[in-house]
């Protein structure tokens, strides 16, 4: 891996570690509005996974974990050198990965704090780590996007 893919992710990782210590610490006595009917701070523990779906059901989500980041790796080791986006992209899922696993590892949950009301839905809670992931993702739908339509980012 590239150094500087190796700092990203790191890097992520690590403001998802910090976000999450200082949502624990500060947001357990209450949730704090920040755009009111929009955006709030609200501190959460998901033992499922998206919308607290299969909770409590850690052994699995350590598998499915360690077997996704063996994936990411070997995706991303067999990507060309002009990749770029691909790389980013799979460094960014593979630090949200990271990021989620080490709160399950450690908690047995995974601390959310970022909660939004979109057209009056109260969307799931997430963290930095989902956010993470969702960007990698996005990314990925892009690079196909260009490489579908013959424009193609090169290094």
């Amino acid at each position: 891996m590239k150094l500087k893919h190796v700092f990203i992710g790191i890097v992520v990782v690590l403001i998802d570690q910090i976000t999450k210590i200082a949502a624990e610490t500060t947001l357990s006595s209450g949730a704090i509005s920040v755009i009111p009917g929009f955006f709030r701070l609200t501190y959460a523990e998901n033992t499922g996974a998206a919308w607290s779906m299969l909770e409590g059901k850690m052994w699995f989500f350590y598998i499915i974990t360690i077997i996704a980041l063996i994936i990411m790796v070997m995706f991303y080791r067999n990507q060309k050198e002009a990749d770029e986006l691909v790389k980013v992209s799979l460094i960014m899922m593979m630090a949200g990965t990271i990021g989620n696993f080490i709160d399950r590892l450690c908690f047995q949950h995974v601390r959310d704090f970022l909660d939004f009301i979109i057209f009056g839905y109260d969307f799931p809670i997430f963290n930095v780590a989902d956010m993470a992931l969702c960007i990698g993702v996005f990314l990925i739908i892009v690079d196909v996007l260009l490489e579908n339509s013959g424009f193609r980012l090169k290094k």
